[in-house]
């Protein structure tokens, strides 16, 4: 075979076979193939696309050039769930626990955020002390025992999506629903779980702007899952606003606690228990979604997920003080208060610029070396659909030393008020099975 060959026929939309994927990515990750080639066969299935053999393919070739964890030691079903990101996600914070407390099983390996705020990782690490550095044999026990770990990635999983995903970074190829499609269920399919749980953002502060592309990423994933033996789903959520109150890694593991008290934000608990309801379905625990729904609800309100949350940190040594103590977590130094300059129906909160202002603050990060600032971020108080009179409560801004002003201005630009009345926004858009 010759990679040039290779290039044109995807150029000409023919498709590739598995032996002409295999020879791309194995030629690339052992450095055969150079970076230009492969550049070149990434634009050209940006115009031509992949289909769904050939996502499938791609998915299993990018699986197949690192390790699988094997999850056939732990009693019981693994389930997996994972967000394609937003603004003020900390679904997993909540949903993990969650779903231990009804019976299943969550070994999860999280990462750390690029981009808005940081990753699950980064959000575990505001708690003093936390481990997320687990062995293998620690993570195992751990999930046996309490039936739910959230550890940083030890095995080297899938490290030809990792070549390509920084290639793409830098050559404009990012936004092909094939590729993203096969990058993430590279690393699904090799985190070992059974049955895998997607959420899919959709709007201003999501990767996918627009129901259409989101549905078409979604199916493409959920084919690539149940085609390799894995029940797989996926719900599509509403990103045109943030998710619950708060942006920013302290503040957000506060309102995943508070949610588990039974006191968060009504969109964040309606969306967890919407997963854990889905995946006690899937996996069989329960046969009716009333019975799901109530399963779910029970151990949120009855305190079973909180204790869940509380034996997860303190097997991995964090300080379960935290719970009822959040001057524990990361403080920042001041708060300053965001209000309403006229009357009227707030008709959107642009997720994406409360997001580059938590950035800003030094939340997230622009580059995988930036230094997150864990103490710093927005909560905000006013959503879609809400009537403000002038001079109530936007947001709050956590602030330490970083581009306050910026910041502000920023957060103020998000929301857009309207003189007539609005329909808050509707959080689940779609179900994907």
């Amino acid at each position: 075979m010759r990679v040039v060959d290779l290039i044109i026929k995807k150029k000409n939309g023919e498709t590739l076979s598995r032996d002409e994927l295999h020879f791309l990515i194995s030629g690339y990750v052992n450095e055969t193939i150079p970076d230009y080639q492969i550049s070149s066969l990434l634009m050209a299935i940006c115009f031509q696309g992949l289909s769904e053999h050939e996502q499938s393919d791609l998915t299993l070739e990018m699986l197949e050039s690192g390790e699988r964890i094997d999850l056939s030691a732990v009693n019981g079903i693994c389930v997996d769930k994972h967000s394609t990101g937003g603004v003020g996600d900390k679904t997993t914070l909540v949903v993990a626990p969650l779903v231990a407390a009804c019976g299943m099983k969550m070994a999860k390996m999280s990462g750390r955020g690029l981009g808005h705020t940081g990753g699950t990782l980064d959000k575990l690490e505001a708690i003093p002390k936390f481990r997320i550095a687990l062995s293998g044999e620690e993570f195992f026990r751990q999930v046996d025992e309490i039936s739910l770990a959230v550890a940083g990635q030890t095995a080297n999983i899938a490290p030809a999506d990792k070549k390509l995903y920084a290639l793409r970074d830098v050559t404009g190829t990012v936004e092909a629903v094939g590729l993203i499609a096969a990058s993430i269920m590279s690393k699904k399919l090799a985190s070992g779980a059974s049955h895998i749980l997607l959420d899919v953002k959709v709007g201003d502060g999501a990767f996918m702007k627009d129901l259409a592309s989101a549905q078409e990423l979604a199916e493409a994933m959920v084919a690539i899952g149940n085609r390799q033996g894995k029940k797989t789903v996926a719900l599509l959520t509403d990103m045109d606003q943030p998710l619950g109150s708060a942006v920013g890694n302290s503040l957000e593991v506060i309102e995943a606690i508070e949610t588990l008290k039974g006191r968060g934000p009504k969109d964040l608990e309606t969306l967890c228990l919407e997963i854990a309801t889905k995946l006690l379905l899937m996996t069989g625990f329960e046969k009716t979604r009333e019975e799901a729904f109530e399963r779910a609800t029970t151990a949120l309100k009855d305190g079973a997920a909180l204790e869940k949350l509380k034996q997860m940190i303190f097997y991995q040594n964090g300080d379960v003080r935290v719970l009822e103590d959040y001057s524990l977590l990361p403080t920042a130094k001041r708060v300053i208060e965001v209000k309403n300059k006229s009357a009227g129906y707030v008709r959107k909160v642009h997720a994406l610029e409360i997001g580059n202002a938590a950035m800003l603050l030094g939340a997230g990060r622009a580059t995988k070396d930036d230094l997150i600032d864990l103490a710093v971020g927005i909560k905000v108080h006013a959503k879609v659909g809400d009537y403000l009179e002038a001079g109530d409560l936007l947001a709050t801004v956590h602030a330490n030393d970083k581009h306050i002003e910026e910041a502000i201005q920023k957060v103020e630009a998000a929301f857009e008020m309207v003189s007539e009345k609005v329909q808050p926004n509707k959080l689940i858009l779609d179900i994907i099975e």
